[in-house]
């Protein structure tokens, strides 16, 4: 009988360094390690997508498409290279027309990428299947990922109002909404739009190993195409639900390479390697590959020492090193286990694997929050630069009552970070005193109102009301997307501000980490052409002594970089009017004028970054 075969799909390069590392991996570091990926026989590679677009240029002043096309031309077709893209928010946190969707795929899969993993953070299917038509038609694989989330706890539940009404019995004790039928059923509506991969996208690591035996043997019997498990480590489940998919025939498993896997990341293959080789399963990856990328892979962990929030694990060659005899009982007994269904043994035995190697324990907090652990760990960095990491246990307990209102989202980008920025912004409301809700953020306005698509349960139309302005749901208007303006700067030579499609796509993604990227191109460029001219003395500007603020301001509610300004000095404004947007916690924010009144001067410019009760607009 033919051993079977385990297909593999790599995060190291994409979501590894996103779980560990807030994506500072440079193109730099990533050559590297490209020579010995191309033999290493992957079946699939995420390099991609998901934060990395934002990031390369964001923090690395690197081109997403050129991150992609070196990849690419790189491995030579030897695996997949594929990305993962949040249907109609693509890589960004707003929903986007269609023809920003199939301009932004037809020029990645020019550019050499395979497979794109496609999901809704509202698990809504209208919002992925135009994605799934695209990328078949221009040749691409589409993987549909239904996202895992699981029922907020019961003592947690409201004791009366709009849930009781839906479900039509005492609050306390809700319908479940999250069955594992609700996922089979997400997964099947996508096989039939054309998904050639179905992946169950666990991106909080909370599919217990019971829960990953169900649903991916439910999986299996359910669709034709290959099922993919993908989980994270950080409440403790990740490397012990691995083992329950591998058992009950999953296809696909995601993993990372040792010093990028376990913690807040997904599973390292090394540990997988040795489950399967117990539970004969074949690993269709080389190993011995694999093991020069983890020798080169410890100098790019250093080299991101400053991101690192975890810890180094011991080091482990799966091929050569022996293991220690009560390190070796543990594996035997978590495989007993885990064939027994016995989910608690199989936990304790896996976690002390993990202490023996030195990952991570499992995240409590996380764990009983059930959230990702990139949320929580965003939710302290907002909390720290407000100066207010008081607030996080209020914040955190506030989490399933904004959910709730918001219609029950699971926690998955975008709307992991919308409603993790909502519970901060009702935090600091109370601690000031306000109602909750005082300042809901432009992307938590577009959420209720219904422009994010169908929530999993109806959002409480006297909330949405309360929120937007109207109780009647709006579903997302593709007519009122503005696209991003291309402006000539006559300062770099009366160029455009982005001069191709590719950089076209950035503008309209990602307009402003976008812009600051582009204009340092052009600068670089007509400094380039003109490095032949005489260089022009510099006149010294003498800075003139601020005037003091004798007339009202309008502060800001929170720290934050300024996107635009709506108003001019000398304008006349009234009560509620929007004067100026600004970005905090990657959401995007009005700020309205408080009293009626005359602008006098602004105390801001676009994207200056300021604190929180900063004096932004002076009044007559």
């Amino acid at each position: 009988m033919q051993q079977r075969k385990l297909k593999l799909r790599d995060l190291t390069l994409r979501d590894g360094q996103q779980s560990l590392f807030a994506t500072r991996l440079s193109q730099a570091e990533i050559d590297k390690l490209l020579p010995y990926y191309e033999n290493a026989g992957f079946y699939i590679m995420e390099v991609w997508g998901g934060a990395v677009p934002d990031s390369v240029m964001r923090y690395l002043d690197e081109s997403p498409w050129d991150r992609l096309r070196i990849i690419s031309k790189a491995m030579k077709g030897k695996s997949l290279l594929s990305a993962l893209s949040r249907g109609r928010n693509l890589f960004g946190y707003v929903p986007y027309p269609d023809y920003v969707l199939e301009g932004f795929y037809k020029e990645a899969i020019a550019n050499g990428l395979n497979v794109m993993r496609i999901f809704d953070a509202l698990n809504d299917i209208d919002n992925v299947k135009e994605s799934i038509r695209m990328i078949n038609e221009l040749g691409g694989i589409a993987d549909g990922a239904v996202c895992y989330t699981v029922d907020p706890k019961t003592e947690e539940a409201p004791k009366q109002g709009f849930f009781a009404r839906l479900f039509g019995k005492k609050a306390a004790e809700p319908e479940k909404i999250f069955t594992d039928e609700y996922f089979v059923n997400k997964a099947v509506e996508m096989e039939r739009l054309g998904a050639k991969i179905i992946t169950l996208k666990d991106m909080a690591g909370l599919v217990t190993p019971s829960r990953a035996a169900s649903i991916i043997s439910k999986l299996k019997a359910a669709v034709k195409v290959d099922v993919d498990f993908h989980t994270h480590c950080t409440p403790g489940y990740g490397l012990a639900s691995s083992v329950m998919a591998i058992i009950n025939g999953v296809d696909i498993l995601d993993t990372n390479i040792w010093w990028f896997g376990g913690g807040s990341a997904a599973p390292a293959i090394e540990l997988i390697y040795v489950f399967a080789k117990k539970l004969g399963v074949e690993l269709d990856v080389n190993m011995e590959a694999v093991g020069e990328i983890r020798k080169r892979l410890l100098g790019a962990r250093q080299s991101l020492k400053q991101f690192d929030l975890g810890k180094l694990p011991k080091e482990f060659d799966p091929l050569n090193d022996k293991l220690p005899a009560d390190v070796e009982a543990e594996f035997d007994r978590a495989v007993a286990a885990a064939k027994a269904g016995d989910e608690a043994t199989l936990l304790d035995a896996c976690h002390k694997i993990e202490e023996y190697f030195g990952f991570p324990k499992p995240n409590e907090i996380v764990k009983n929050a059930e959230v990702p652990g990139g949320m929580y760990s965003n939710m302290v960095a907002q909390l720290k630069a407000l100066g207010a990491e008081d607030l996080l246990e209020d914040a955190m307990r506030l989490i399933p009552m904004v959910r709730r209102d918001a219609g029950l989202v699971p926690l998955v980008t975008p709307t992991s970070q919308i409603v993790g920025s909502q519970a901060v912004s009702v935090a600091l409301d109370r601690k000031k005193g306000n109602p909750d809700y005082s300042n809901p953020s432009n992307q938590f306005i577009s959420l209720v109102k219904g422009e994010y698509g169908h929530t999993p349960v109806p959002v409480d139309p006297a909330f949405r009301e309360k929120i937007t302005g109207s109780p009647v749901e709006k579903p997302y208007d593709v007519s009122t997307y503005k696209k991003p303006e291309n402006p000539l700067l006559p300062e770099y030579g009366n160029v455009p501000l982005a001069k191709n499609n590719e950089e076209e796509l950035l503008l309209a993604l990602l307009p402003t980490v976008a812009n600051g990227f582009l204009r340092k191109r052009r600068k670089e460029e007509y400094e380039a052409s003109n490095t032949a001219k005489a260089p022009v003395a510099e006149e010294k500007v003498v800075e003139e002594a601020a005037e003091p603020i004798t007339g009202p301001t309008l502060n800001a509610p929170m720290g934050g970089r300024v996107v635009e300004i709506k108003v001019k000095p000398g304008e006349a404004v009234k009560k509620g009017q929007v004067l100026l947007v600004y970005e905090a916690m990657k959401m995007e924010n009005d700020v309205p004028a408080e009293r009626d009144g005359v602008v006098k001067r602004l105390l801001v410019k676009p994207d200056e970054v300021v604190a929180a009760d900063q004096a932004l607009v002076e009044f007559e």
